[in-house]
């Protein structure tokens, strides 16, 4: 499915559990999207948005996870 626009003006942005205060590599997920999980770098709040398909958010996760081990 392609998507023209998604508006994300008003999404509700949480911040990944693993992230520290301290202002390093935070990853942030917007919910209420249903078969998508847009994705941003909270230091560019401003910045581009990954939309991901809520089936890939699974593997990507691993992936990130296995990249930083």
């Amino acid at each position: 499915m392609v998507r023209s626009q998604i508006d994300l003006s008003a999404a509700t942005w949480r911040r990944s559990s693993y992230s520290n205060t301290s202002g390093g590599d935070c990853l942030e997920v917007a919910d209420g999207h249903p078969d998508l999980v847009p994705v941003r770098d909270s230091k560019r709040p401003h910045g581009p948005v990954l939309l991901l398909p809520a089936a890939a958010w699974t593997p990507f996760v691993d992936a990130v996870k296995a990249s930083a081990s």
